[in-house]
């Protein structure tokens, strides 16, 4: 099947254009960006945050994260927040921890407290054994009821994930997976230290579907070492063998000086630029031709996908996991490293995982940095998050939400977007800024430019490059 750019919704740009505007940019989880965050922020800053969501005007929904840190074995590529052990008894002290942290959360917590979204990341979460998953899960449930209709995510590594305990997790109430997968090629499963037979992947999804899960969602990662041009299509025609709801295609950052299991990655067994940029490249044209909807970045999903039918009504949302289907949620975060946003504020926690159940067992929340964001924050970030989401923004929307002259508010802004008009990456009309199917690929770039903390500084070369 050929590549339809017109049905893709994305064009793929030339080299010149990539030469040109291929810059380091950030993934806009959170704005600021967490690299903007600060030790000023207190545990009674987050308590007074979780205790005001009743008086807002607005009214958001709940949603929760749980950082499960353990894994069995380390990735040599991985960047997450982890704990590599086969003790498998530090979980039951773990679960613990975490449900005082909820019950925290919970005592200073006003509003909405139904949860419509539910997140359980790491680490591996299924690292717990069958018994911890549905403790901790009906722990949960007893602290912040799950709505019906919600949505109860899980990251699954088919390698600590049986057939029995893919019946566990329905049975403790989750609906969507992800699972890693990374690459299927063997050559660069064994350069990254992750065995993960094809078989057994399919194995693990097909027990998903038909034990129920709505949406299976599958990870994996370009430039990793020993990758080519030809051993990642032949990954990208098994994934859609496979036939899973969402992608996520990430780009692999080099980067050991921050991350010590990627020392032990061979610097000379990664492609180069311009073979990455082909690898991406294949994988886009391909992905697209298959009935994928090109969501943004680095996500795909099927066009009768929520994710893509969220996209075409315009309520698409962007947090700390990526893309949602769900209007904009605060979201309740749990476990080290784990970072909550309520009523305007960002509230981290530690990424160690000693300071962090020390102060959760002394009885107090273990928040130690984060951000409390400004109104002109608040503004930032609505632009920035609606640009990420829908590639266009009416700027009337903003203007009625904030009461500002938006090409007034953002007159260098404006200036300063020229440039990706001229090479028709966007076209910037009287009421609206639309990010055309060529400037797709540089989303990151176009809502860089609203940026006020990158304005004001030069620490834009600490991200990672759009291709």
């Amino acid at each position: 099947m050929d590549f339809d750019p017109t049905r893709a919704g994305v064009e793929l740009p030339d080299e010149a254009l990539l030469k040109k505007f291929d810059v380091p940019a950030p993934r806009y989880t959170s704005y600021p960006t967490a690299d903007r965050f600060h030790g000023r922020i207190t545990p009674e800053d987050y308590q007074a945050a979780l205790a005001r969501r009743e008086k807002a005007a607005k009214p958001a929904k709940l949603s929760l994260y749980c950082h499960i840190p353990f894994c069995n074995d380390v990735c040599f590529y991985c960047g997450c927040n982890k704990i590599v052990t086969r003790d498998h008894s530090r979980s039951a002290a773990y679960i613990k921890t975490l449900l005082k942290e909820a019950d925290l959360a919970k005592e200073h917590l006003t509003g909405i407290k139904t949860l419509e979204q539910l997140h359980w990341g790491g680490g591996t979460p299924t690292f717990l054994n069958d018994d911890e998953i549905l403790e901790l899960m009906a722990g949960l449930n007893e602290r912040f009821p799950f709505e019906e209709g919600g949505e109860f995510s899980i990251e699954v590594d088919p390698r600590s994930c049986p057939p029995s305990k893919i019946k566990t997790l329905r049975k403790a109430g989750f609906n969507r997976m992800s699972l890693g997968v990374q690459d299927f090629n063997p050559d660069v499963q064994k350069a990254v230290n992750r065995i993960q037979p094809f078989e057994m992947t399919k194995e693990v999804l097909e027990s998903a579907r038909a034990e129920g899960f709505g949406s299976i969602n599958m990870d994996l990662i370009y430039g990793l070492p020993r990758q080519t041009r030809e051993t990642f299509a032949r990954t990208i025609e098994q994934v859609i063998e496979l036939s899973p709801d969402r992608i996520a295609l990430y780009h692999y950052a080099h980067l050991p000086n921050i991350f010590k299991p990627q020392r032990r990655i061979i610097p000379a067994e990664l492609p180069g630029a311009a073979e990455r940029v082909n690898i991406m490249f294949d994988a886009i044209k391909t992905l697209t031709s298959h009935g994928y909807r090109y969501i943004g970045m680095d996500h795909f999903a099927k066009e009768t996908d929520e994710l893509s039918i969220a996209q075409v009504n315009g309520t698409i949302q962007r947090n700390f996991q990526g893309y949602s289907t769900r209007a904009e949620c605060d979201m309740v975060a749990l476990g080290p490293s784990s970072i909550s946003f309520v009523d305007g504020l960002y509230a981290c926690n530690p990424r160690e995982i000693e300071p962090w159940s020390e102060a959760i067992e002394s009885g107090k929340l273990a928040t130690c940095r984060g951000f409390d964001l400004n109104d002109d924050d608040k503004l930032r970030r609505a632009v920035i998050m609606t640009i990420m989401c829908r590639f266009e923004l009416d700027k009337r929307e903003i203007e009625e939400e904030f009461g500002i002259k938006f090409d007034e508010y953002f007159a260098y802004e404006m200036k300063k977007l020229q440039a990706y008009v001229k090479h028709e990456l966007a076209e910037l009309t009287a009421d609206k800024i639309i990010v055309s199917p060529k400037g797709k690929i540089f989303v990151r770039a176009v809502a860089m430019q609203f940026d006020r903390y990158l304005r004001e500084s030069d620490r834009a070369g600490g991200y990672s490059k759009i291709a």
